[in-house]
């Protein structure tokens, strides 16, 4: 027969915690049913749409894995609960300790019920949103900015906050409809660099460009065309002072015409002859995003 269920707020004596901690460890809540209210911001994560309504209308988003949570942690996001998983509770004793919410220990096939999908990293975080700063804000003390025009893939968006991190970007700027950093998905896939690059959201599309040039950026619209100039040129190393903003459009479609007329420049990265011959003359957005940010950044 089945044990009863721990009250609320325990663990049981022979929980793989139970033994040699204290503090916050005995507050551990086990939890059996994925319809426990107190589990409702996990609900679903797989369902994208049902996910972006529930997340703006409470103020949160989902975190996923010991290394992201730290992260958005060390990064003063306020976290609401955390979910682990039974099978990795001893090892995430000091994340639960400094998580400082409510943690509730699910069984694996409670969590993938919950979910929808098995939780492969044993810890889920619900962490409390911030206000956005305005696009002022953000550009102000920036040299070097990466713009997103109208990307709509959270895996995509994630892949590129990690390249704007890893390469020294100062600040990424979303337009209105870009996909959000903070979705799951997104955050997962940016290993929380989410959390380390200030961004802001336009609220004017049409002419949200105007405010860049305003604050003094250069505009370089990143396009295929093997005929705009090469990057590297765009960027010459005896100009280290000069404010640049690139702006990067989808995948397929790329950048709307109206912000390639904006632009300063259209710049390009060059195919070799090779890659030419072979069929392949573009990047994908991901790959294009990580050396064209390589390109912005050498010559901040």
């Amino acid at each position: 027969m089945r044990p009863a269920a721990a009250p609320a707020g325990w663990i049981r004596a022979s929980h793989p915690l139970a033994g040699g901690h204290t503090g916050r460890m005995a507050g551990l809540i086990e939890l059996t049913d994925p319809a426990d209210p107190r589990l409702a911001d996990y609900l679903s994560l797989t369902d994208s749409a049902l996910r972006i309504s529930r997340e703006a209308r409470h103020g949160l988003f989902v975190a996923e894995g010991e290394k992201v949570i730290r992260r958005a942690l060390a990064a003063g996001f306020t976290a609401r609960s955390m979910l682990v998983t039974a099978d990795r509770v001893s090892r995430l004793a000091g994340l639960a300790e400094e998580c400082a919410a409510p943690v509730y220990v699910v069984a694996g096939e409670v969590a993938r019920e919950l979910t929808g999908y098995r939780v492969h990293r044993g810890a889920l975080a619900a962490m409390a949103r911030r206000e956005l700063p305005a696009v002022g804000t953000v550009l102000a003390t920036a040299r070097r900015a990466v713009v997103l025009e109208d990307l709509v893939d959270h895996g995509n968006v994630g892949a590129i906050f990690r390249c704007a991190a890893a390469f020294g970007a100062d600040a990424v700027i979303l337009s209105p409809r870009c996909a959000d950093p903070l979705y799951r998905r997104a955050v997962k896939v940016s290993m929380g660099a989410v959390f380390a690059v200030p961004y802001a959201r336009m609220t004017d599309w049409y002419g949200g460009l105007a405010q860049l040039r305003g604050a003094g950026f250069r505009l370089l619209a990143l396009t295929p065309d093997q005929s705009a100039m090469p990057i590297g040129a765009a960027l010459p190393p005896a100009s280290p002072g000069e404010r640049v903003a690139l702006l990067l459009g989808t995948e397929g479609d790329g950048l709307s015409a109206r912000w390639m007329h904006e632009a300063d420049q259209a710049v390009c990265i060059p195919m070799s002859p090779t890659a030419m011959a072979r069929g392949v003359d573009s990047l994908n957005v991901v790959a294009a995003a990580a050396v064209a940010c390589h390109a912005l950044t050498a010559t901040a």
